[in-house]
């Protein structure tokens, strides 16, 4: 019997070549992302990733929280770069409610999808789910998915579904403009 694993997910294409390296675990997807601005940018992520979830017929749970729960959060950091403090406590913010959710209902484990991103640091995404793990009594799998091709299989995963790829994280500080 394959372990239940939660895996946190910001959007579709970042869930793509990771659930399909997660192939020895029962996958739940999980969407939490209060990050996200603006709110229409949010609902398209969303509603790509419910897309997704449906294409592939993956597992998931969307849960919702205000955006002014992440901005409060990390009031103070908003000056920050990219890979700063501000993205540090987003990963935290973010873990930390799937850690919980993992705990309520079952799950042997949690992990999040992060790391497949090339402008994310996989040590301080392990560092701080492995912190959160240790808090809840639940296992983190650490993973630095954009490994072993991880993120350009994501591009190519992307394309066959013809998923909406974003061009910045979520955060309004990270908008490309």
């Amino acid at each position: 019997m394959k372990q239940k694993i939660l895996v946190h997910s910001c959007c579709a294409p970042c869930s793509s070549s990771v659930f399909e390296k997660l192939s020895d675990y029962d996958i739940t997807g999980f969407f939490y992302n209060p990050n996200i601005y603006p709110e229409t940018e949010y609902i398209r992520r969303r509603d790509e990733y419910k897309r997704f979830a449906e294409i592939m017929n993956y597992k998931i749970f969307i849960l919702e929280d205000p955006f002014e729960i992440w901005d409060k959060a990390i009031t103070g950091y908003e000056n920050e770069p990219e890979r700063g403090k501000r993205c540090e406590i987003c990963f935290q913010l973010r873990l930390e409610k799937t850690a919980q959710f993992a705990v309520e209902n079952d799950f042997n484990l949690f992990t999040t999808v992060l790391s497949v991103s090339p402008h994310k640091n996989a040590d301080v995404i392990n560092k701080v789910g492995s912190k959160i793990a240790e808090k809840y009594n639940i296992e983190f799998l650490e993973a630095n998915f954009k490994k072993q091709d991880g993120y350009k299989r994501s591009l190519e995963l992307s394309k066959q579904c013809n998923l909406y790829r974003q061009t910045y994280c979520g955060c309004r500080y990270g908008i490309i403009i």
